[in-house]
């Protein structure tokens, strides 16, 4: 049997995280208020409706553009030993993970268009027997290392990947 235990991450994500996280939240969150805007700006009879509609979407979507990409890189924390991968990950719902390198079937890596324009990548660590455990928001360069040494150090541990 595996000789690992869930205990927290030691490392933190990149700090451009914050960056990238506020962007997908503003993304998320300022389409509806400035619609919104607009439509109070332009169309005089519903002005005082569209100004409530503005300032009750706005309001929440700031402060989930303020509170959730902190929060996360106060959470987000990853670890990779010579026996397993840690991770801790969520905002509101967070999770601790930990895969033995004997159960890592395959090791990915995905950088989407907002992920590159900050520098970031993230891996998925997948394994047979559970979902895959995803490390989000590190230097692209340290996710390929990293790509690159469990590929290799999985390859070395004895097991079935099962």
């Amino acid at each position: 049997m595996d000789n690992v235990r869930l205990r927290p991450p030691r490392n933190r994500v990149e700090g451009r995280a914050i960056g990238w996280w506020s962007a997908q939240a503003a993304v998320f969150a300022l389409p509806l208020p400035l619609t919104f805007g607009i439509l109070w700006a332009s169309i005089p009879p519903t002005r005082e409706l569209f100004m409530w509609f503005t300032l009750g979407s706005l309001v929440p979507g700031l402060l989930y553009l303020a509170v959730m990409p902190l929060w996360r890189y106060r959470v987000h924390r990853w670890e990779v030993t010579g026996d397993a991968v840690y991770t801790a990950s969520g905002w509101l719902w967070q999770q601790w993970r930990v895969v033995p390198l004997s159960r890592v079937q395959s090791v990915d890596t995905l950088r989407g268009p907002l992920q590159q324009l900050f520098g970031l990548s993230g891996i998925t660590v997948t394994t047979a027997s559970s979902s895959a455990v995803s490390i989000k928001g590190l230097d692209a360069k340290v996710a390929d290392e990293l790509v690159a040494y469990l590929a290799g150090r999985t390859q070395a541990v004895p097991g079935d990947a099962s």
